[in-house]
């Protein structure tokens, strides 16, 4: 049965064409600039657990690595091939950013300048240029925010599969989907019984198929992470630790600076329009949403951006009210937005300038330097005696050396790197039979790795050559003469999250 207020045909008409334009110019200037640089940390980890197909990870779902596999097999193993998927979602998060201005009651001025809003921002920008977990997150919860407005204004039960759907999906990439929803869970009951009944369809049966439908997508990550202990809420907790008391002080700032500070006052029109106009009271759960998760995000220590998919749907309600006033006043805005976040978010200047844009944007600097790492790492290799290579071991600190080292390091002569960082460590221990030396690749003044080995020496330092002041740079190539224990009892000691 179904329960409907407003329909289809209330709504303005979808302005396809303009909206797709901006869409297809974003993604194209993503691909044109995905080559600048180079990999990032994590997408070598991407490539490399995608090698290592599971349902789960200890510190993330199956679907970014699946789609790392996915597109080096079809595209070839370099970075444009790997960020064509994100340029694409990129350019379907134009797109659903329109539609829910559009859900909103924003015209045709309303929807491009909301899908122009969009594409101006730091945020958008950053993760559509990477293949990364927040890439697939955006779109996915833009998807999910549309869906929940489209049942709060028409109340038709027949939206509620396709709202468990996107959250199934979202929770084979990320659990960040559950934390909205709870937010929004939270606003719905505190809005009172009434007022509740009011929004919501009053037919149980679809919002339980809704839920059902979400944890059978869901079920095969969800059955990993339990069979192995729940491993992503000790990832959690520890970076709920990392980010401190000056990283929760700083929350709303860096969430602004990230977003685009030029567009919070288009969220602040969305906010204020949502407030002062009755006829979008119903979307008023997703406004008041953007705080509980920040709250929410806060107490768990998670990151800034985690709520901008939410800011991003209130300011694309703004874009309607900011559409008929003067149009010198919106095209200054977007110019700004535009300029501030293509500089901190795309590799438009040299790769030696990143040391200066990483100040924004830390990930532009973990783009440079992995070839560089590899090469350093060769020249330690051929410091270990041939006739030991066979019985020496590869052991990296991190993902990111120990992706680099898969990535470069056949063509370098180099053997399978082993590392205990994340899921890495689930992937070893070294074969028996190697007893002999041990080649550690660790980041610079982080030697506490060598306490595990005997007669450690320093070979290299890594220079990436751009004078980029990044994670890796004059990281130590450090010969050891081998472990101080069989592999087998050393290895749970150097498990890493």
């Amino acid at each position: 049965m179904s329960t409907r207020g407003n329909t289809e045909t209330d709504l303005r008409p979808f302005a396809l064409h303009p909206v797709m334009t901006i869409a297809t110019v974003v993604a194209t200037g993503l691909v044109v600039l995905s080559g600048r640089y180079g990999f990032h940390r994590d997408e070598l980890y991407f490539l490399l657990a995608g090698r290592h197909a599971a349902w789960g990870y200890v510190d993330q779902p199956p679907l970014t690595p699946l789609i790392a596999r996915f597109s080096a097999d079809a595209l070839g193993e370099n970075p444009t091939a790997l960020r064509t998927v994100p340029a694409l979602l990129t350019a379907a998060t134009v797109a659903l950013t329109a539609l829910i201005a559009r859900e909103c009651g924003a015209g045709r001025g309303g929807q491009i300048l909301a899908a122009a809003c969009c594409a101006c921002s730091g945020y958008v920008l950053a993760v559509g240029h990477l293949l990364s977990t927040s890439t697939f997150d955006l779109t996915v919860e833009l998807a999910v925010v549309l869906v929940v407005l489209r049942l709060l204004r028409t109340r038709d039960s027949r939206w509620w599969p396709a709202l468990g759907a996107a959250v199934g999906i979202a929770l084979l990439n990320k659990q960040l989907v559950l934390a909205l929803l709870l937010a929004l869970l939270v606003v719905l009951l505190a809005a009172g019984p009434r007022d509740l009944a009011r929004r919501l369809p009053p037919d149980p049966r679809l919002p339980l198929v809704a839920v059902a439908l979400a944890l059978l997508i869901a079920a095969p990550t969800l059955w990993w992470q339990a069979a192995h202990g729940w491993p992503e809420l000790r990832v959690a907790h520890l970076i709920s630790a990392g980010s401190g008391l000056t990283g929760r002080l700083l929350f709303l700032p860096q969430q602004a600076l990230q977003f685009s500070p030029f567009l919070i006052p288009v969220a602040v029109l969305g906010a204020r329009r949502i407030l002062r106009d009755d006829t979008l009271g119903w979307a008023r759960p997703v406004l008041f949403a953007h705080p509980v998760l920040c709250l929410l995000v806060l107490v768990g220590g998670g990151k800034p951006y985690y709520p901008l998919p939410l800011l991003l749907a209130i300011t694309a309600a703004g874009c309607e009210d900011l559409a008929r006033r003067a149009r010198h006043r919106r095209g200054r805005t977007l110019v700004l937005a535009a300029a501030l976040s293509t500089l901190a978010a795309l590799p438009l200047l040299p790769a030696s300038a990143a040391s200066v844009t990483r100040n924004l944007d830390p990930d532009q600097g973990e783009q440079v330097g992995w070839p560089e790492l590899a090469r350093a790492t060769a020249s330690g290799w051929d410091a270990v005696p041939a006739d030991q290579r066979s019985r020496a071991v590869l052991l990296t600190a991190n993902y990111g050396e120990a992706g680099a080292l898969a990535h470069y390091g056949p063509a370098l002569g180099l053997p399978t790197p082993y590392s205990g960082h994340m899921s890495l460590a689930d992937w070893g221990p070294p074969p028996p039979g190697t007893d002999g030396p041990v080649l550690l690749v660790h980041p610079a003044g982080r030697s506490h790795l060598e306490r595990s080995f005997t007669g450690c020496r320093t070979l290299a330092r890594v220079d990436n050559g751009q004078g980029v002041d990044n994670h890796e740079q004059g990281a130590e190539v450090v010969l050891c003469d081998g472990p101080h224990q069989p592999w087998p009892e050393l290895w749970p000691q150097l498990r890493r999250y």
